[in-house]
């Protein structure tokens, strides 16, 4: 099975940084739920209209090392897995110059509908979509 892979190059500024002069956790969580939202908007361009919309059930976060004002980061996402209403999104932040891992993320997403906010299980050409199939 190929992965359908999207990347987006983000560069620090000082907006980005807290009190311990490094950028803050909330920034690195904020760049996991644009990059998804980026990737979906880029695969679904060409397609009239979505059935679902996704919500995040949960976030896992790890981090690594810091980055700092000025840094040039690589920030790559990719749909692992899906199953019924589920999908497993993995999330990557990279040191562009160094490539030294900074974050990672898996987060797991919920398809529902949108008026009535129940779960949908993901067709199989939203699947097709993210999964690279």
């Amino acid at each position: 099975m190929s992965v359908a892979k999207y990347q987006m190059d983000v560069q620090v500024i000082a907006e980005h940084i807290d009190g311990l002069n490094h950028v803050n956790n909330v920034q690195y969580l904020y760049w996991v739920q644009e990059i998804a939202k980026a990737h979906w908007n880029k695969l679904t361009a060409p397609l009239e209209e979505m059935e679902g919309v996704w919500v995040v059930r949960n976030h896992f976060i790890e981090y690594k090392r810091p980055a700092f004002l000025g840094d040039h980061l690589l920030i790559e996402t990719h749909v692992k897995a899906m199953r019924g209403p589920l999908s497993e999104r993995f999330v990557s932040i990279r040191n562009a110059k160094t490539n030294a891992l900074l974050v990672q993320c898996t987060t797991s997403w919920c398809y529902i509908e949108l008026e009535s906010r129940k779960l949908l299980s993901v067709p199989d050409s939203v699947q097709e979509l993210l999964l690279g199939n």
